[in-house]
């Protein structure tokens, strides 16, 4: 896979979380290209996140959803993409338990609904590639030891995890069946900017600036390994261009925190950042009744990634949850355009004119 071969990349997803950081950075490193940004515009898609890029002469967004067939296989005769960086999913774990189908539909489904449009363009460009971006929820709990390998079996305890691992499957199968050349990479959580306010991280910072409570599953003990979203995307760039047909990356933080551990870190550097006495944040949290299939530890294996194409995490975690808690301090407007609903008319100002 050599760098500059692919001319026309289709990214889903891009104006999600860890989509929009994927997107700036091709935009921003791979002039040559041109990047088009699928994605939906459901609750937790936000054109804003692109706003530093969006004029790019090398960047152009499509709105659309993958779980529409017709849609999908219009789009790619249109464009005759290059290459396939496939983030657009639902990910909520607790949206997932309320609201199944709509995970199946759009993870399963969608998936599926890809794959398909890509076979065709595979078969006339030998350095077309799939490359199918998924969880380390897949592989279900770990115990107290151990660590989540590429070689893990696969047990996904929720309607969520459920969904990744089914699409995850799929798209082996498309690549044995059919010879589409594809790569997966299973990551453990993300967390930085744009993160939008419903997981752990940018919820509890959201709450601690309007001193809400900080609501704690169960014992807080629930165990997981994070990782710094843009070392992410440096990850997922290599994987796409570097990483070998047929083969999986799992891409952690190195990295395990408590839940409890980490809220109360995020207390602290929330003090230090608002200038409150210490512990003030840490009065705030309240435990609640756990959820269903909650798995009580995460914990990836990076060694693959890091021996093959040279990958490991930039920052720490106290470098990283720091920078993250500057970033929404600065960007009150994004947080409050988010949590009011408003960052949901922006496409139309942007593009319905």
């Amino acid at each position: 896979m050599k760098k500059y071969a692919q001319k026309d990349i289709l990214i889903t997803g891009g104006a999600g979380f860890i989509g929009s950081h994927v997107v700036r950075r091709f935009v921003q490193t791979y002039k040559e290209y041109h990047i088009h940004n699928l994605d939906a515009l459901t609750y937790a898609g936000n054109l804003e996140n692109l706003r530093d890029i969006e004029t790019s002469e090398n960047y152009s967004f499509v709105k659309g959803d993958i779980s529409d067939a017709g849609f999908i296989n219009q789009l790619f005769q249109e464009n005759r993409f290059d290459g396939v960086i496939h983030l657009a999913a639902e990910s909520h774990v607790d949206r997932s338990i309320t609201e199944p189908l709509s995970f199946v539909k759009t993870n399963v489904l969608g998936t599926v609904n890809l794959l398909n449009a890509s076979l065709g363009l595979a078969t006339k460009n030998p350095d077309f590639r799939f490359y199918h971006i998924s969880t380390d929820e897949v592989y279900g709990a770990l115990g107290e030891s151990g660590l989540f390998t590429e070689h893990t079996p696969y047990s996904p305890n929720s309607p969520y995890s459920a969904s990744k691992a089914s699409s995850d499957h799929f798209v082996r199968a498309y690549g044995e069946t059919y010879g589409l050349p594809f790569v997966i990479s299973n990551c453990s959580n993300n967390y930085g900017p744009n993160h939008f306010p419903e997981k752990l991280i940018p919820l509890f910072i959201n709450n601690i600036i309007d001193n809400r409570a900080l609501p704690v599953y169960g014992d807080g003990n629930y165990t997981r390994d994070w990782l710094y979203v843009k070392d992410h995307a440096v990850a997922i760039d290599l994987v796409f261009h570097d990483g070998q047909n047929g083969e999986t990356y799992n891409i952690g933080g190195f990295n395990e925190w408590k839940n409890i551990d980490l809220v109360k870190l995020l207390c602290r550097l929330m003090d230090e950042k608002l200038k409150r006495p210490q512990g003030s944040s840490e009065k705030l949290i309240t435990f609640v009744k756990d959820r269903p299939g909650h798995d009580l530890r995460y914990a990836i294996d990076a060694t693959k990634i890091n021996k093959e194409l040279g990958w490991k995490p930039s920052v720490t975690f106290e470098e990283g949850l720091a920078l993250t808690i500057d970033w929404y301090l600065n960007n009150q407007e994004w947080l409050d355009h988010v949590t009011s609903g408003d960052y949901k008319t922006y496409y139309d100002k942007q593009y319905q004119q």
